[in-house]
């Protein structure tokens, strides 16, 4: 094996070692490529290093990220999750599992209007896991149905995730929404259809609510709370997905729509004041900064290791995978799957993701549908321990009587309905390709 592959080889090994020593990701990224890259290349590799980082920060598209994280920011501050949990619970409160089923469509909701999972799942567990859990609900089923329900904004446009995705894959970001739309809406079907059944076989899991408490609002009173509350947020999503999947804006553009209708909609509700713009600004520059300073420090980590020869480390690697292109297709999901056991869908996506990209670019795949195959599978990495980070998000807003132990058992059905979501998807590539093509994207 020739040096610079041997290089390569260590390169990984030594940014998993300092991942795990608690090193922050963007600085292992950039000590481990900086570093590698001077052992293999010398002073040559910071003469290409600036033209990558430039590409980064100067990337049109990659603006839409600041922009949607306010949005998604600014509507968990204005407490409109709160007043949709509370209709929409109400609303469908009379059936077994109502208010798990009402907790699915808030975080439908939720995702396409924002795409910041943290954001949903510790507004809706702030909100819901106390109260339904008094009402009788399973602990576990409460805690499951509650970070699976908030992972949904990582595949339902527009996900950070996917434009992420569309600047690595070189895909246009509307193509990619376009593709996410029905495996999105998929998802949240099965786990709807998840807790009917479980309503018929464990009906005292998922309890209805008691008719005196929904008795407090008239059917007229609450279609019309229905009409005031649910309308401006579909109508903020119809706005923003609709203008880039059609074609009418670009995705930085609609995202400085939603962003100024998240705006609006606080200051509508009577909740925009000073302290929440302030919070929303900072908190949307902290979390904006964190991402860009990835990406940033992900250019030399890429530059070293192609050029060390990971790429052919890779191919021949792929080539002993049996079963051809789909052997090789589902070998990368469940690497995918793996790793997101032990590390962040970000650091995943720049950090594993472009390693095969050639291999399917070559094979002449739809990168679409490879894309949302990977978005879909990166959604898990969100629930499966022991660093799923909506298990964490939700443990820190619990109450102390909800143990870890719960929150990890209670997430594992959904672990399992996303795999099966992620087969339909392998195995129907028309869920994910259908609306691209038939829009001419």
């Amino acid at each position: 094996m020739p040096f610079t592959e041997i290089l390569a080889l260590c390169m990984i090994g030594a940014f998993f070692i300092l991942l795990l020593g608690g090193v922050p990701v963007a600085a292992c990224l950039g000590i481990t490529g900086l570093v590698f890259g001077y052992a293999g290349f010398g002073p040559f590799l910071f003469s290409l290093l600036p033209a990558r980082v430039f590409g980064v920060i100067t990337n049109y598209t990659l603006l839409a990220l600041p922009l949607f994280i306010f949005m998604g920011i600014m509507l968990e501050k204005s407490r409109i999750a709160e007043e949709l949990l509370d209709v929409i619970g109400l609303a469908m409160g009379g059936l077994r599992g109502g208010m798990a089923l009402a907790i699915i469509l808030v975080g439908v909701l939720m995702g396409a209007a924002s795409g910041v999972v943290g954001a949903t799942v510790v507004t809706v567990g702030l909100i819901a896991l106390g109260p339904i859990i008094r009402r009788g609900y399973d602990t576990g089923v409460a805690c499951g149905v509650i970070c699976a329900s908030g992972t949904l904004g990582q595949i339902i446009p527009p996900s950070l995730v996917l434009i992420l995705l569309a600047d690595i894959l070189g895909e246009s970001v509307g193509t990619l929404f376009a593709a996410a739309l029905f495996p999105g809406l998929l998802l949240a079907g099965l786990f709807v259809a998840y807790v009917l059944i479980l309503g018929v076989l464990r009906p005292e899991a998922v309890p209805a609510i008691p008719r005196e408490e929904r008795a407090q609002y008239t059917g007229r009173q609450l279609a019309g709370k229905l009409l005031k509350v649910v309308f401006p947020p579909i109508a903020l999503i119809v706005l923003v997905l609709g203008s880039i999947i059609g074609g009418v804006a670009a995705p930085t553009e609609a995202a400085s729509m939603g962003a100024f209708g998240s705006i609006l909609l606080a200051a509508l509700s009577g909740r925009l004041n000073y302290a929440i713009l302030r919070d929303t600004v900072r908190a949307a520059f902290v979390t904006s900064a964190m991402v860009f300073l990835i990406l940033i420090f992900a250019q030399p980590f890429g530059l070293a290791f192609r050029g060390l020869g990971g790429e052919k480390l890779v191919q021949d690697a792929f080539s002993i995978v049996p079963g051809g292109l789909n052997g090789q297709i589902f070998f990368l999901m469940l690497l995918l799957f793996v790793l997101g056991f032990f590390l962040e869908w970000i650091e995943i996506s720049y950090i594993a993701l472009p390693l095969f990209l050639p291999i399917f670019h070559n094979a002449g795949v739809d990168m679409a549908w490879i894309a949302i195959l990977v978005a879909v599978n990166l959604q898990t990495s969100f629930l499966t321990p022991p660093f799923g980070w909506a298990l964490f998000f939700l443990k820190g807003v619990a109450p102390p009587s909800v143990s870890t132990a719960a929150i990890y058992k209670g997430v594992i059905p959904f672990i399992g309905l996303q795999l099966i979501g992620l087969l339909m998807v392998f195995f129907f590539p028309g869920l994910a390709v259908w609306l691209p093509n038939a829009i001419g994207w």
